[in-house]
Parts: structure tokens; sequence; C-alpha cells
């Protein structure tokens, strides 16, 4: 068995590390971490709010790649004891859609850290469904500290 094919979190637990909530929830699975790599998916249902004519649209891949990068860094601090900060997406860059997935499938998404410096992480993501790639990107994120006002 590979490093990420059994779930640490999936449904509802997810919301112990993310802030969204529905229907903005746009992650359902999370695989965990190991190393700087972590990985997550989701199952595009019709009653998703990007899907249109039962694909979903670019802009909640997008949302999807993000909540992938939160649910990392949620997940690293709830497994060290700590409130998860609240994070903020600086930017997201060279981002390719090369496929929007349909009702009824799957998209996976690896996110990868690059670098991190102080509260702000480089973070590069890539999203298949199935062996297929779907999409990538740059994401850089912010970490409120707790004592910063």
């Amino acid at each position: 068995m590979g490093v990420f094919e059994k779930a640490v979190a999936r449904g509802s637990e997810i919301l112990e590390y993310i802030p969204q909530r529905a229907p903005m929830v746009m992650v359902d699975t999370f695989y965990g971490v190991y190393g700087d790599v972590s990985v997550s998916s989701l199952e595009v249902t019709p009653e998703n709010i990007f899907v249109r004519d039962g694909i979903m649209e670019e802009c909640g891949i997008v949302e999807h790649v993000a909540q992938s990068a939160a649910l990392r860094a949620g997940f690293l601090y709830r497994s060290r004891g700590e409130r998860v900060p609240l994070g903020f997406i600086a930017s997201v860059s060279k981002v390719k859609v090369y496929r929007c997935p349909k009702v009824g499938e799957t998209i996976t998404t690896r996110v990868t850290v690059i670098q991190e410096v102080m509260d702000i992480t480089l973070l590069a993501a890539e999203s298949t469904v199935g062996d297929e790639k779907c999409c990538g990107c740059s994401l850089k994120i912010y970490l409120k500290p707790e004592n910063e006002t």
C-alpha cells in the first residue's frame, strides 16, 4: 500500500482542519502529509456549487486546490496539538487547467511545499482525475500568527 492510499480524514472530519463550511467545502478526503507533500481529493457531485451542466467549472478546481493547501496546514497544526491559525491566500499563479472533472469523477490534488519563509509558504499543486492531469498551479499562503492583531 502506498503512502497516500489510506484516508486520514473524510467527510465531516475535514471541518476540523479548514474554516470553510457548506456549501463551500471543496475537499472530502485527506490522505495525509508525508514530508513536504500532502494529498486530498473531492468527488464531484451534482450539488456542488461550482458544477454547471455536469462539469465542475475552473473556479471550483482552483478553490479545491486552495482548500487542499489549507487542509494541509490545518492538519499539521492540529497534529501538534496547536490551534489552527487563520490563513490567507497571498497569490495563485501559473494556473493551467487541462480539463474539468465531470459529476461522479474524483479530483485528487497533491500539494508540495517549495519554500517556507516565516509565515509565508510557497506551494506547487497538481490535480488529477484518475491518471489524467487536470490542473497545475503555484500558491503563496500566509498564516497569521496567533499573537498578531
